[in-house]
């Protein structure tokens, strides 16, 4: 048996990517994982959703966290408005946010929106404003990525969710679930 713990986990909205708590306000993976001297590979922040990986594996975690290594991440990112071409253009080449020019990105419009399910709370919702889902697919990680990158385009996200790290998919975990990677799984990450 491996000494190492291979896990994933449908983190719910509002849910910090930590063990501990740092206000009473917040729930952390404590209050879901009862695994012990595990961490998460890289970081979803509280007000996003989705996949999210841990491991007692400090290598591994080094070689997924590591932007030279260039694994993917693709989000749902629900957006306020259409987005058009042009925008899914910058997003697809790269755009300048603060003091640094993101990499290309594999960005699509999602002509259906995805099976996600409801958020609690949910979005906030504006009769007038419609919104579309984008996929987009990232080799880096920076903080608010997805975020920042919508709103320098001008449609900005209300809703992200983390739907895949290199092979590894959510499929039919609900939010709050979360399992083992199975060997198959393991057997193509850590090839």
């Amino acid at each position: 048996m491996s000494k190492y713990r291979y896990i994933i986990f449908h983190k719910p909205y509002g849910v910090l990517s930590q063990f501990t708590q740092e206000t009473p306000k917040h729930r952390t993976l404590k209050d879901y994982i009862p695994v012990p001297d595990v961490y998460p590979v890289g970081r979803l922040d509280w007000d996003s959703e989705g996949l999210l990986l841990l491991t007692n594996n400090g290598q591994l975690q080094h070689r997924l966290a590591n932007p030279r290594f260039g694994h993917e991440r693709t989000y749902w990112a629900q957006v306020e408005r259409i987005p058009d071409a042009e925008a899914i253009n910058k997003l697809q080449t790269g755009i300048k946010i603060q003091d640094y020019r993101t990499r290309p990105a594999k960005v699509r419009l999602l002509l259906e929106e995805p099976s996600v399910g409801d958020r609690n709370p949910p979005i906030r919702f504006r009769k007038n404003v419609p919104t579309a889902w984008l996929e987009i697919t990232l080799t880096e990680g920076k903080n608010r990525q997805v975020r920042r990158m919508t709103a320098a385009v001008g449609f900005p996200t209300l809703r992200l969710v983390r739907v895949s790290i290199a092979h590894l998919q959510l499929h039919n975990l609900q939010p709050g679930q979360w399992r083992d990677l199975t060997r198959a799984e393991l057997e193509i990450f850590l090839g």
